[in-house]
């Protein structure tokens, strides 16, 4: 099934060609993800974590002083951070004051340190992991992070410029639609098909699988 038929619908829907590419996210370079820094990667899956089931512009408009709370997320010092400083946060009125996901950030600053010790960073980390193979790099980040199921990894590789797909609610929709996907929208199966999918799509167009499953998403809604 061609690709192109969903582009022009998602065009359509969004006024034009040129307004739909404005709105298509950025995609990093390889250099880029290797070359950002490893507390700029723990505080993007920390507040993943955090919008995971909450009201995502709350935790938009407190992350300045998260940052200031978490000292600028430096993994070096979270992964080894004493237990009193973890109360000491889930007291602190400038964040979100839940502890389980206070938790996380010590332990996804360990996952972050190890592989950062073992391939030079963990952008470099990143960088290297194939967009053809995006669910290896979910179920990596699952099992060795904190918090990482469901959507949390794939916003958190978007935010940072690596080349995926989102199991958003309007991409399951469309991608059922199209009868590419019967699978539960958080089961390894679905991912499984959701990569065949984009994949063969990445191969038809060329375009980033970002790209691809921005556009997709434009075609269900409003």
């Amino acid at each position: 099934m061609s690709f192109s038929r969903i582009y022009d619908q998602a065009s359509a829907r969004k006024g034009g060609e040129a307004t739909l590419r404005a709105m298509l996210p950025r995609v990093a370079e390889p250099g880029e993800l290797a070359s950002l820094g490893d507390d700029r990667y723990l505080s993007e899956l920390t507040r993943c974590i955090f919008k995971a089931g909450f009201v995502w512009r709350v935790i938009e408009r407190k992350w300045p002083d998260f940052e200031a709370a978490f000292k600028g997320f430096v993994p070096l010092y979270w992964q080894q951070v004493p237990p009193e400083v973890l109360e000491e946060l889930a007291r602190d009125e400038r964040i979100v004051r839940n502890m389980q996901k206070i938790r996380t950030v010590p332990e996804n600053a360990r996952m972050i340190v190890d592989t950062a010790r073992e391939h030079g960073g963990f952008g470099t980390f990143l960088a290297s992991w194939p967009s053809e193979d995006q669910v290896g790099l979910l179920l990596w980040l699952k099992r060795n992070g904190a918090r990482l199921g469901g959507n949390s990894a794939q916003y958190f590789l978007r935010r940072v410029g690596w080349d995926g797909f989102i199991l958003s609610g309007d991409v399951v929709a469309a991608l059922r639609r199209e009868e590419l996907l019967d699978a539960s929208p958080g089961s390894k199966k679905a991912l499984l098909q959701a990569q065949q999918a984009f994949t063969r799509w990445h191969q038809e167009t060329g375009l980033p699988y970002s790209h691809l499953s921005r556009i997709l998403s434009y075609t269900v809604g409003d």
